[in-house]
């Protein structure tokens, strides 16, 4: 890994994407914006090409990475801001013909250098008709990601994943010091659960939380807005509304192992026996 300095500036890019180019042309606008306040590490939302929800389904633009249009088009914007940009994901179509959620981590000269594979699948009743099934049209990954950058160690999740605090330990206990959440969360569950998820997260490991989220309308299904970051003691240091938006926020590296030093709780797992009938 590069030798790091102790900050740097990340931006959350918060875009409504349907089933048009309009969102994409959002992201690429947002950026360009990010990068003039002075981010160093520009971060989009999950499936912030392409989101259309309707009676047949989920529809996100799939396409072969190889030959993926957005993230020709967002690799391009890499590497004229000369930022590092977190694709929060896009709709990749293996060679198979299974769809991956995607998050890529592209340097400052459009390059991926990490990828990572939405875990854990969407697949919920809301009640009142509000149903979604991400296993219907998406096959899950298999494997943690913590990615090296010049600022510091990301550990790469999307959405969902929030909900599954084994997940972060993981990826903070293998060195990550900034937690990437980028979402389309439901208007349904962020109102509820989003910004004490996001803040248990980082209390819990110690971490900046960077969550990247999506707003407004998507055919049948409505999303959260509200992009977070938040410090490894668990405070709020930047938040978006509920429209196009971008944060920034100075993150502080070292405020990292000072968290992680004053409860060292990643140190303390103890071994234990699981309640009867369990496995």
């Amino acid at each position: 890994m590069s030798e790091t300095n102790d900050t740097f500036t990340v931006a959350c890019v918060q875009n409504r994407a349907d089933d048009t180019d309009r969102g994409l042309d959002e992201c690429e606008t947002l950026a360009r914006e990010a990068r003039e306040r002075g981010a160093q590490l520009i971060c989009t939302p999950e499936f912030c090409h392409r989101l259309h929800v309707d009676a047949d389904g989920l529809s996100a633009g799939a396409a072969a990475e190889s030959a993926h249009p957005a993230l020709a088009r967002l690799s391009a914007l890499a590497a004229e801001l000369g930022a590092w940009l977190l694709v929060g994901s896009l709709a990749v179509r293996d060679a198979d013909g299974r769809q991956r959620n995607r998050s890529l981590l592209l340097d400052d000269r459009g390059n991926v250098v990490a990828r990572y594979e939405k875990i854990h699948m969407f697949d919920v009743n809301l009640g009142a008709g509000e149903t979604y099934r991400e296993s219907d049209s998406f096959e899950p990954g298999d494997r943690s990601v913590v990615a090296d950058t010049p600022f510091a160690r990301l550990g790469m999740t999307v959405c969902y994943d929030v909900r599954f605090a084994a997940l972060y330990r993981a990826l903070a206990q293998a060195g990550a010091q900034v937690l990437t959440v980028p979402a389309a969360f439901t208007h349904t569950t962020g109102k509820a659960h989003w910004h004490v998820l996001l803040r248990a997260r980082a209390i819990e490991t110690g971490s900046y939380v960077v969550a990247p989220a999506q707003y407004g309308v998507h055919g049948k299904a409505r999303t959260y807005g509200h992009s977070l970051v938040v410090d490894p003691w668990g405070e709020i240091v930047a938040e978006a509304g509920e429209a196009a938006a971008v944060i920034t926020a100075t993150i502080d590296v070292s405020r990292v192992a000072a968290a992680r030093s004053r409860i060292p709780s990643l140190e303390h797992d103890r071994p234990y026996a699981m309640p009867a009938g369990t496995g």
